[in-house]
Parts: C-alpha cells; sequence; structure tokens
C-alpha cells in the first residue's frame, strides 16, 4: 500500500477549494481518506490559502507518506520543511 499526501476537491466549479488529505495512492481522488492535514482555498488573499498542522503532516512523513507535487510547493510555501 502506497500513502499519499495529496489535495482532495471540494466547491463549485468555480468557487473550488480543497483539503489536504492523507490516503491510499489507489483510492479515487474524492474517495476516503485516512487523515485530514489542512486546507488550501485557492481564491482567498496570499497568506489565508494555506493552513495545515504542522504535527500531523510530520508523523506522515516520518510514517512513509510521499507528498504529491503540489502538495510538496503549497508546504514549501508555509516554510515547512520535508
Amino acid at each position: 500500500m502506497s500513502v499519499k499526501i495529496r489535495l482532495k476537491k471540494f466547491g463549485s466549479k468555480a468557487r473550488p477549494y480543497y483539503r489536504i488529505v492523507v490516503q491510499d495512492s489507489r483510492v479515487p481522488r474524492d474517495g476516503r481518506t485516512l487523515d485530514e492535514l489542512g486546507i488550501y482555498h485557492p481564491i482567498e488573499a496570499e497568506e489565508k490559502q494555506v493552513a495545515f498542522d504542522a504535527d500531523k503532516v510530520r508523523k506522515w512523513l516520518n510514517n512513509g507518506a510521499q507528498p504529491t507535487d503540489t502538495v510538496r510547493s503549497l508546504l514549501n510555501r508555509k516554510n515547512f520543511s520535508l
């Protein structure tokens, strides 16, 4: 089983927002999650776009979860070292 930290889409077509979640890589994008780590609002002001629980993210990374490229860039935007 490969575990990924990735985005799960919510909202409407013109106003999307995402949750940063931990999922099995074989599960569909909007399927069952193992844990929710934070949120990403691409339409909000720059300082309010990304919020996440750093302790949970660190725990999942230590347990072998791999972030997607998009999630990696969002974490780097908040100066979270991987």
